[in-house]
Protein backbone atom coordinates (compact mmCIF):
# COMPACT_ATOMS: atom_id res chain seq x y z
CA UNK A 1 0.00 0.00 0.00
CA UNK A 2 1.83 3.45 -0.88
CA UNK A 3 2.32 5.86 1.52
CA UNK A 4 0.27 8.96 1.68
CA UNK A 5 1.86 12.39 1.17
CA UNK A 6 2.42 14.45 4.03
CA UNK A 7 1.05 18.08 3.54
CA UNK A 8 3.89 20.60 2.64
CA UNK A 9 4.99 23.59 4.61
CA UNK A 10 5.30 27.01 3.83
CA UNK A 11 8.74 26.56 3.44
CA UNK A 12 8.32 23.64 1.23
CA UNK A 13 5.39 25.01 -0.86
CA UNK A 14 7.75 28.00 -1.77
CA UNK A 15 10.03 25.39 -3.15
CA UNK A 16 7.97 23.84 -5.29
CA UNK A 17 6.55 26.99 -6.26
CA UNK A 18 9.77 27.66 -7.92
CA UNK A 19 9.97 24.36 -9.63
CA UNK A 20 6.76 24.19 -11.25
CA UNK A 21 7.64 27.73 -13.10
CA UNK A 22 11.47 26.71 -13.48
CA UNK A 23 11.69 23.50 -13.86
CA UNK A 24 14.79 21.73 -12.94
CA UNK A 25 16.86 23.56 -10.32
CA UNK A 26 19.95 23.75 -8.73
CA UNK A 27 20.20 24.44 -4.69
CA UNK A 28 21.85 27.59 -5.60
CA UNK A 29 19.31 29.00 -7.96
CA UNK A 30 16.87 27.90 -5.65
CA UNK A 31 18.73 30.06 -3.25
CA UNK A 32 19.50 32.71 -5.13
CA UNK A 33 15.67 33.04 -5.63
CA UNK A 34 14.46 32.68 -2.18
CA UNK A 35 16.83 34.52 -0.07
CA UNK A 36 18.62 37.05 -2.67
CA UNK A 37 21.96 37.84 -2.18
CA UNK A 38 22.14 34.89 0.72
CA UNK A 39 25.05 33.39 2.20
CA UNK A 40 26.45 29.95 3.46
CA UNK A 41 24.18 29.10 6.24
CA UNK A 42 20.83 30.34 3.89
CA UNK A 43 22.32 27.64 0.96
CA UNK A 44 22.53 24.79 3.87
CA UNK A 45 19.04 25.66 5.32
CA UNK A 46 17.68 25.10 1.69
CA UNK A 47 19.94 22.23 0.96
CA UNK A 48 18.16 20.51 4.61
CA UNK A 49 15.42 21.51 3.08
CA UNK A 50 15.54 19.89 -0.14
CA UNK A 51 17.05 16.49 1.81
CA UNK A 52 13.81 16.61 3.90
CA UNK A 53 11.40 17.19 0.64
CA UNK A 54 13.20 14.14 -1.13
CA UNK A 55 12.53 11.78 1.67
CA UNK A 56 9.09 13.20 1.85
CA UNK A 57 8.65 12.64 -2.23
CA UNK A 58 7.74 16.23 -3.08
CA UNK A 59 11.08 16.64 -4.97
CA UNK A 60 13.55 14.45 -7.46
CA UNK A 61 16.84 14.86 -7.14
CA UNK A 62 19.26 14.73 -10.39
CA UNK A 63 23.10 13.14 -9.64
CA UNK A 64 24.06 12.70 -13.18
CA UNK A 65 25.25 16.12 -13.52
CA UNK A 66 28.07 17.22 -11.47
CA UNK A 67 25.74 19.89 -9.88
CA UNK A 68 23.02 18.12 -8.56
CA UNK A 69 19.50 19.27 -9.71
CA UNK A 70 15.82 19.02 -8.23
CA UNK A 71 12.49 19.04 -9.96
CA UNK A 72 9.01 18.61 -8.04
CA UNK A 73 7.40 14.96 -7.80
CA UNK A 74 4.20 16.84 -6.59
CA UNK A 75 2.42 18.79 -9.13
CA UNK A 76 0.61 21.88 -8.45
CA UNK A 77 -2.69 20.18 -9.49
CA UNK A 78 -2.68 17.12 -7.13
CA UNK A 79 -1.36 19.11 -4.51
CA UNK A 80 -4.78 21.70 -4.47
CA UNK A 81 -6.88 18.34 -4.51
CA UNK A 82 -5.59 16.93 -1.35
CA UNK A 83 -5.66 20.46 0.25
CA UNK A 84 -9.03 21.13 -0.76
CA UNK A 85 -10.14 17.84 0.58
CA UNK A 86 -8.87 18.01 3.44
CA UNK A 87 -10.64 21.22 3.68
CA UNK A 88 -14.00 19.86 2.66
CA UNK A 89 -13.60 16.77 5.13
CA UNK A 90 -12.48 19.56 8.48
CA UNK A 91 -14.78 22.21 7.66
CA UNK A 92 -17.47 20.76 5.72
CA UNK A 93 -18.49 16.86 6.18
CA UNK A 94 -16.43 16.40 2.86
CA UNK A 95 -18.61 18.15 0.91
CA UNK A 96 -17.77 20.65 -1.66
CA UNK A 97 -20.72 22.53 -2.37
CA UNK A 98 -20.11 25.26 0.51
CA UNK A 99 -16.26 25.75 -0.91
CA UNK A 100 -17.55 26.31 -4.35
CA UNK A 101 -20.60 28.45 -3.01
CA UNK A 102 -17.99 30.41 -0.90
CA UNK A 103 -15.48 30.83 -3.85
CA UNK A 104 -18.66 32.02 -6.39
CA UNK A 105 -19.74 34.45 -4.26
CA UNK A 106 -16.87 35.96 -3.05
CA UNK A 107 -14.87 36.74 -6.12
CA UNK A 108 -16.62 37.34 -9.84
CA UNK A 109 -15.91 34.81 -11.48
CA UNK A 110 -14.80 35.21 -15.61
CA UNK A 111 -16.59 33.76 -17.99
CA UNK A 112 -13.62 31.26 -18.49
CA UNK A 113 -13.57 30.25 -15.45
CA UNK A 114 -17.26 30.02 -14.95
CA UNK A 115 -17.24 27.69 -18.10
CA UNK A 116 -14.90 25.65 -17.00
CA UNK A 117 -16.70 24.84 -13.40
CA UNK A 118 -19.72 24.16 -15.31
CA UNK A 119 -18.20 21.66 -17.69
CA UNK A 120 -16.65 20.18 -14.78
CA UNK A 121 -19.66 19.74 -13.12
CA UNK A 122 -21.41 18.52 -15.96
CA UNK A 123 -19.12 15.26 -16.89
CA UNK A 124 -19.95 14.02 -13.48
CA UNK A 125 -16.94 14.09 -12.24
CA UNK A 126 -17.26 16.37 -9.46
CA UNK A 127 -20.12 13.29 -7.94
CA UNK A 128 -18.84 11.08 -7.99
CA UNK A 129 -18.80 8.83 -4.53
CA UNK A 130 -16.46 10.33 -1.71
CA UNK A 131 -15.81 6.25 -0.97
CA UNK A 132 -14.96 5.80 -4.59
CA UNK A 133 -12.03 8.46 -4.92
CA UNK A 134 -8.51 7.19 -4.73
CA UNK A 135 -6.94 8.49 -1.37
CA UNK A 136 -3.41 7.69 -2.06
CA UNK A 137 -2.31 10.90 -2.83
Amino acid sequence: MPRERQDVTEAELAILQLLWKGGRLSIRQLTDALHPGGDAAEYATVKKQLERMEAKDLVSRDRSLFVHVFSATVDRQELVGRRLRALADKLCEGSFAPILSFLGASKKLSADERNALRDLLESGEADEPRGKRSRKE
